[in-house]
């Protein structure tokens, strides 16, 4: 398999996530401005959207989109997903809020058209947060397990830190717990980023 990457982009996620299932993958790192793999190859061959992430399976198929990789990840390592009847279901309903409410949003404060516009997305990752630390079950997002959708979280609690943006508690201590991961020290040092 191949995981193309940009170093501390949403594609954390994934990379974090097959470490943590101890599935074998090869790093191809891109550079999302000039959509160049690092060898020099277009990445847009292999996903026309340009960018990351894609995994590209043994097979060939390529899979796109975060929710998409760490669905298909936490199929082949069901720990790393919630258990019982619901599990799938809540897990899919969680990596759409991180995607949809957190991810989308994090981009438009990073990327803002305004400071205006900048100061009302902030305000409303805020309250996204505020949701996630009033329902923290337990050490990570579905109790005392880790799964992928943690993997994802942490990524966006990076860029929360990067910005300089309010975490309210437990989210603090969440994060120092999933950074100290393994899996994720592994991926950190991958990607150039501890």
């Amino acid at each position: 398999m191949k995981l193309y990457l940009a170093p501390g982009a949403c594609s954390l996620a994934d990379h974090i996530a097959l470490h943590e299932a101890g599935l074998e993958f090869e790093r191809i790192r891109v550079d999302i401005p000039t959509r160049r793999t690092e060898s020099g190859d277009d990445f847009t061959e292999i996903n026309p959207k340009g960018y990351v992430p894609a995994l590209v399976l043994d097979d060939g198929t390529v899979l796109t989109e975060n929710a998409a990789i760490l669905t298909w990840v936490a199929q082949r390592a069901p720990h790393l997903a919630p258990a019982g009847e619901m599990g799938r279901i809540r897990l899919a309903e969680m990596l759409s809020f991180i995607g949809a409410e957190l991810h989308k949003l994090l981009i438009r404060s990073i990327f803002p058209t305004s400071d205006q516009e900048k100061e009302i997305v902030d305000g409303v990752v805020a309250q996204r947060l505020a949701y996630l630390a009033e329902r923290l079950p337990g050490d990570y997002l579905f109790g005392a397990e880790m799964s992928v959708a943690d993997a994802y979280l942490y990524v966006m609690l990076r860029w929360v830190r990067d910005l300089k943006l309010p975490r309210p508690d437990p989210l603090p201590a969440y994060f120092d717990r999933v950074n100290a991961r393994p899996a994720v020290q592994l991926a950190l040092r991958h990607e150039g980023l501890n």
